[in-house]
């Protein structure tokens, strides 16, 4: 059972910096998880279905998604039976392996963004209101900047939002970029078809466009997300090229729901994971997995500005599990 051995040679080869960040970032949702895992394993002498039932409440506690925790649960027992394990203690490396097996069976694993092969690349941000979409935007329009060393623009389309706006103006200015922005009440589409033109005049790499985030009502939603995606296929046919849902973590089952919704609204290509270094419960990641299959390409680690990182299973695996591994 050297899974978890070859997961820590794995990423050893990997920045040191981003090894940090995924440690420190699922810091509270590892000690959450180990603390109980380790006194479940304490409280048992061997293995039986008390066990394995308070196992799957372990899990279920820390956010994994209910059928996923079945299947984890049931290849552990599986593990337990062609193998003869009688210590819980070495159940512990066998569920770092389950969870990142089953993550990466049948998922389309690519946390790279699809930029377009030439011209202009279109981004459109999605998420209710408070799950951190303007910072995220902020972020994600450094991160382009820096490592793919793209021109970027951002077009202020949440005209519903007091101060989303300003927020994002102030983003751009920090980053000195440019933001193209409507009145405050406004038609968002208006502002996206702005944003549009004003990206191929200026010769942008890419536009990321901020959206209104009202789950309320959900017609109303759908149609402003259609409009704009019209306006967008219009000027740019093959975009959006990403549309990117943002969820805050430590909204947990919560923040599953909201995925599923946005889900039926707008095709959705990626996640963003906020906040996740102030969840206690790591687990939604697997959780988004099961229900929707949809993968998350990038996670926050905390509130620097480089705290945006591109998800890697086998970091995340790592920083959900270091405190089990003794």
């Amino acid at each position: 059972m050297g899974f978890f051995k070859s997961i820590k040679e794995a990423i050893v080869g990997k920045s040191a910096k981003t090894n940090e960040k995924y440690v420190a970032g699922l810091d509270k949702s590892s000690e959450t998880f180990s603390s109980r895992m380790n006194a479940l394993a304490a409280r048992y002498r061997e293995i039986d279905d008390n066990y394995f039932e308070e196992l799957e409440n372990i899990l279920i506690m820390s956010d994994v998604g209910v059928n996923m925790v079945m299947t984890i649960v049931d290849e552990i027992k599986k593990e337990v039976r062609l193998n003869n394990i009688k210590d819980p203690r070495e159940i512990n490396e066998i569920i770092a392996d389950k969870m990142f097996v089953i993550y990466a069976n049948d998922s389309i694993m690519t946390t790279k963004l699809n930029y377009a092969k030439e011209g202009l690349t279109v981004i459109l941000m999605v998420g209710v209101n408070g799950a951190g979409k303007t910072t995220t935007i902020g972020k994600l329009a450094h991160k382009i900047m820096e490592e793919d060393h793209k021109k970027v623009m951002v077009a202020a389309g949440d005209t519903f939002r007091a101060g989303a706006i300003d927020q994002l103006a102030v983003w751009a200015e920090r980053l000195g970029i440019e933001c193209v922005t409507g009145k405050e009440g406004g038609d968002p589409s208006s502002v996206i078809f702005d944003g549009l033109k004003r990206a191929k005049e200026a010769h942008a790499d890419v536009l990321i466009c901020d959206t209104a985030g009202r789950l309320q009502n959900k017609v109303g939603l759908m149609k402003e997300l259609e409009k704009m995606n019209r306006i967008i296929k219009r000027e740019v046919p093959d975009g959006p090229q990403e549309t990117l849902l943002v969820i805050d973590a430590t909204t947990g089952q919560n923040g599953v729901n909201q995925a599923v919704e946005f889900s039926k609204i707008t095709d959705i290509t990626g996640i963003v994971l906020t906040k996740m270094d102030g969840t206690a419960k790591g687990g939604i990641v697997l959780s988004i997995k099961d229900m929707l299959n949809i993968p998350v390409k990038f996670i926050g680690l905390g509130e620097k500005i480089d705290d945006l990182q591109e998800f890697d299973l086998e970091q995340y695996i790592y920083g959900l599990c270091h405190d089990l591994m003794g």
